[in-house]
């Protein structure tokens, strides 16, 4: 496996990679049953999108995004790298171009969330969970039809 310096960042996906983007989604607790269309709906919503893909195939092997007002708060979401490329660094690649983007230099909060077994992979990047009193809070749309007004 090549080091992860031999893979590039690019911050848009040719419409191969957004297929592939899918078919990670799909092996993933938390993206799994995600339709292609709606994939496509989030990439065009995104402020910005994080890929590495190999560079002989320009297969995806690592992808994230991000949301952000570019000065406060920028929340860092489906950070996914391909399980033949995992352990080999792209991870760490691809979080530190993104914490190193022009568009977010001026950002003052990185956020995500994550299951407590990848804790320790973010902790080694600057993330802590120590938020004080700060609860995470969810509401579903499922959950809570529409009230008319």
């Amino acid at each position: 496996m090549k080091p992860a310096s031999h893979y590039p960042v690019a911050n848009a996906l040719t419409e191969a990679q957004i297929l592939e983007l899918h078919s990670l989604f799909q092996q993933e607790w938390w993206s799994v049953g995600r339709s292609l269309e709606d994939v496509r709906t989030m990439l065009q919503h995104s402020t910005l999108v994080f890929a590495i893909s190999d560079p002989d195939t320009h297969q995806l092997t690592a992808f994230a995004r991000v949301l952000s007002d570019r000065v406060f708060k920028a929340l860092v979401l489906d950070v996914i790298v391909h399980p033949m490329h995992r352990s080999a660094g792209l991870g760490s690649a691809l979080m530190a171009n993104m914490m190193g983007h022009p568009a977010l230099s001026k950002v003052r909060h990185f956020e995500l969330y994550c299951l407590p077994e990848r804790a320790m992979f973010y902790q080694r990047l600057g993330f802590t969970s120590e938020l004080g009193d700060l609860l995470f809070m969810r509401r579903s749309q499922e959950s809570h039809p529409s009230q008319s007004v």
